[in-house]
């Protein structure tokens, strides 16, 4: 006999299955393969949080969607599905094909008219596969005329602050913190489990392996108009090589030799002065990336090895 669903099972699937992987990923800080997100249980049965073909899971026994999934872009290629950030700071998703009427787009459209919460999954590459999580995700409009749905990702107090702008759209302070609730809720997870991965959790300058001491450094800041959150502008960095970095007392070339400010190599001091950073002084980043179209950007480290020499000489 086939179960029926009812609108409180399918509230309960998605609750049980956020709170499930916030646990596996420790709230986001984690990718997971396909086969690890389908590792999930439900009533003691498993089921699939991510469609295995498909960018929009709406599982049989549902009539709403449950999850979607971004595609994993290399350096340099286009996604098949255009999805974006709009003007209000808001990301896009775009429909599956033309038909508004196809159900998966209904599914989603079905999940935003009963306010249920989705999960978005987002490539960013590796073998197998990985995903960063992101969950809860809500589908606050539609964009008929660019057959795609608007999503929101910002906090309780970003909800608060739409609710109280004008109709005509949120106000400039509201878009200004969606903008920036964006890039700290999708972007920066998204690029720190893009170039984690890249580096193959390893530290570039020491080759440190564990993850929980590694971030993802931006080569020129995100702020900076040139700083994409893309691999090429990224270094996986232990906590101390990372800091180091930021503040210029590490510099690499644009040919990947580490430097070290020559005030520095003058200290006496402890063992983590002496090994951690006098001694890769002159010398190769121990760790690139495999695939050559994401190893980083001559040219941006040009730019931040120029700043690295001007503060030497200041």
């Amino acid at each position: 006999m086939v179960r029926k669903w009812s609108h409180f099972d399918d509230l309960r699937l998605r609750q049980e299955a956020i709170a499930w992987l916030r646990v596996r990923t420790d709230d986001g800080k984690y990718s997971l393969t396909r086969e690890e997100i389908n590792d999930f249980f439900f009533d003691g049965e498993p089921f699939k949080l991510i469609d295995p073909m498909k960018g929009i899971r709406k599982p049989q026994v549902l009539d709403t969607a449950l999850s979607i999934m971004t595609s994993f872009r290399k350096p340099g290629e286009e996604r098949p599905y255009a999805d974006e950030v709009g003007n209000d700071g808001l990301p896009r998703y775009m429909w599956e094909g033309n038909d508004p009427y196809k159900n998966t787009n209904a599914g989603l459209r079905l999940a935003q008219e009963r306010k249920l919460p989705i999960i978005w999954f987002i490539g960013v590459g590796g073998s197998p596969m990985r995903f960063h999580v992101l969950c809860p995700v809500n589908i606050v409009g539609e964009e008929l005329e660019h057959q795609r749905f608007v999503l929101e990702i910002a906090s309780e107090e970003g909800l608060a602050l739409a609710e109280l702008a004008s109709p005509s759209g949120p106000g400039t302070i509201v878009k200004k913190y969606l903008v920036r609730e964006t890039k700290v809720r999708l972007h920066q997870p998204v690029f720190r489990a893009s170039v984690i991965r890249a580096y193959n959790v390893r530290c570039a300058v020491c080759n440190l392996g564990h993850e929980q001491l590694l971030d993802a450094a931006h080569i020129i800041r995100d702020s900076h108009e040139n700083g994409i959150p893309s691999v090429t502008n990224g270094l996986a960095l232990c906590k101390i090589h990372h800091a180091a970095y930021d503040t210029s007392i590490l510099g690499i070339t644009p040919d990947y030799t580490v430097e070290i400010r020559q005030d520095l190599l003058e200290e006496i001091d402890g063992p983590m002065l002496e090994h951690g950073l006098k001694q890769r002084h002159k010398q190769k980043l121990m760790m690139l990336p495999s695939a050559i179209k994401e190893r980083p950007d001559r040219e941006l480290l040009a730019v931040t090895y120029k700043e690295f020499l001007e503060k030497q000489s200041a």
